[in-house]
Order: structure tokens, then C-alpha cells, then sequence
């Protein structure tokens, strides 16, 4: 009997036309002996490194841009970081699960989708991916990248730290929200009448969330991001606010793990099973 045929009866068996994958052990060694593992870091390395190479290119071109008509506009900036998201997520979503952001594997953590192991490993291969990628921005265009900020994030003038953590969090919750339902098992058997190409809702939520907090704080809810920019302007103002955008996004991924996985998830699946033992109601 094949694998499909018994998580078929499995899932009748249970009241439901979908089977859960178990989670994820928290330390699972075995992980460092596959080869599968390593070549999902290459991925989310590789897919870091070219998105912080295509979005922080567009903010210095943007910049670099004459006049008030110049250049892409903020509108463009959101629309290059939104839709390479969507690119970089659908080429990886089948070797690494594309992540591309230590925000939401750690969401992803906390909901026992990956293990701690792997968590860990993909936040550095992330974090270098984006110092290699704003390095590559800097060796094209050194002179407009050293004097128009680097495409790091920082706090606006006239919004405090209180005001830009607020940003990150919310933004980060969007995200991280998205991810949790755009990838959900259950959708098939709840929502079978909403066909999700996973990468487009998702690209889609930077690309909102860019528009609401770009004059805030350029828009973080990246962790990789925000340092691997830091890193490479390395200016002291950056520095003093980064702490910003670890913490907010963090903040963000753990209330969207807890309010989808907990309150959401939990709730949907008590109703589908009611409505699975009494379908004449």
C-alpha cells in the first residue's frame, strides 16, 4: 500500500481529509550527516545573497536617482523587496523551505516546523548571505553606496524607538501570519475553494508592509537584512538602533506563531472535526 493511500485512511480516521507532519525533533543530529540539510543552507545563503543584492541596489539607484521624480520611488523599493520575495521563496521552497529570513524560522521554530539545529543554521547562512549580497552593492557602487546611507536601517527623524519597534513588530506579525496560512495543511480540507501559490501572499505582505514602514525605520522585519547592512555601512547610528530589528521582528514571529498555531489553527480544527461527526449541520 502506498504511503498517499495509508495517510488517506489515516486522515479519515481521524475526522479529517489532511494528516498534520509530526514536529520537528528540538535537537535532531541526524540532520548533519545529510546532504539535503547542506545544500538547504547553500540555498537560503544564495537566496539572501540575492535578495539583499537586488533590493539595497534599487534603494542606492532610487537614491542616486536626480530630481523628485527620479528613480523607482518608494512604491518601487516595496515592489522590488515584495517581489523578490516571491521569486526567491518559489525556487526554494522545495529544497530549504525558503526562509530567507531569520524572523520567520524562528516563527517556524517555535511552531516545531524545523528543529533547533536547523534554525540556528539557517539564521547564520542567512545573516552571511545578506553581508555578501550588500557587498556585492558596495563593490558595484561604492562612491553612491558610502554617501546615500548604504540601505541600512535606521530610525526616521521625527518617529522615536518606541514608535519604530511598534513598526517592526506589527510588520513582522503580518509576515509571519502570511506564512503560517499560505502554507497550512489544513487549507485543503477547510479551504479547498482558495487555491494559494504560497510565494505570492507572501511576497505580497512585504510589499504591504514596506509601503506602511518605509519613512519609519526603512522597513527591517528581516533581521539578515538589517545586519547585513549594518555591517557593511557600518555606521554608529545604524548600530545604536539596531537592536530594533532584532527584537521587534522576533517579537512579531512569536505572536504570529502563537495566535495562528494556538488560537486560529486550534479553533479550525476543533470546528472541522464537529463538523466532520455531524455533516447535516
Amino acid at each position: 500500500m502506498s504511503k498517499e493511500v495509508i495517510e488517506e485512511g489515516q486522515a479519515r480516521h481521524h475526522g479529517k481529509d489532511y494528516v498534520d507532519p509530526p514536529p520537528a525533533p528540538l535537537f535532531d543530529t541526524d540532520e548533519l550527516k545529510r546532504w539535503s540539510f547542506y545544500r538547504a543552507l547553500i540555498a537560503e545563503f544564495i537566496a539572501t545573497l540575492l535578495f539583499l543584492y537586488v533590493t539595497v541596489a534599487t534603494v542606492i539607484g532610487h537614491k542616486s536617482s536626480p530630481g523628485d521624480c527620479g528613480g523607482v520611488g518608494l512604491l518601487g523599493i516595496a515592489w522590488a523587496f515584495g517581489g523578490m520575495i516571491f521569486v526567491l521563496v518559489y525556487c526554494t521552497a522545495g529544497i530549504s523551505g525558503g526562509h530567507i529570513n531569520p524572523a520567520v524560522t524562528f516563527g517556524l521554530f517555535l511552531a516545531r516546523k524545523v528543529s533547533l539545529i536547523r534554525a540556528v543554521a539557517y539564521i547564520v547562512a542567512q545573516c552571511l548571505g545578506a553581508i555578501a549580497g550588500v557587498g556585492l552593492v558596495k563593490a558595484f557602487q561604492k562612491h553612491n553606496y558610502n554617501s546615500l546611507g548604504g540601505g541600512a536601517n535606521s530610525v526616521a527623524p521625527g518617529y522615536n524607538k518606541g514608535t519604530a519597534l511598534g513598526a517592526e513588530i506589527i510588520g513582522t506579525f503580518v509576515l509571519v501570519y502570511t506564512v503560517f496560512s499560505a502554507t497550512d495543511p489544513k487549507r485543503s480540507a477547510r479551504d479547498s475553494h482558495v487555491p494559494v501559490l504560497a510565494p505570492l501572499p507572501i511576497g505580497f505582505a512585504v510589499f504591504v508592509v514596506h509601503l506602511a514602514t518605509i519613512p519609519i525605520t526603512g522597513t527591517g522585519i528581516n533581521p539578515a537584512r538589517s545586519f547585513g547592512a549594518a555591517v557593511i555601512y557600518n555606521n554608529e547610528k545604524v548600530w545604536d538602533d539596531h537592536w530594533i530589528f532584532w527584537v521587534g521582528p522576533f517579537v512579531g514571529a512569536l505572536a504570529a506563531a502563537a495566535y495562528h498555531q494556538y488560537i486560529l489553527r486550534a479553533a479550525a480544527i476543533k470546528a472541522l472535526g464537529s463538523f466532520r461527526s455531524n455533516p447535516t449541520n
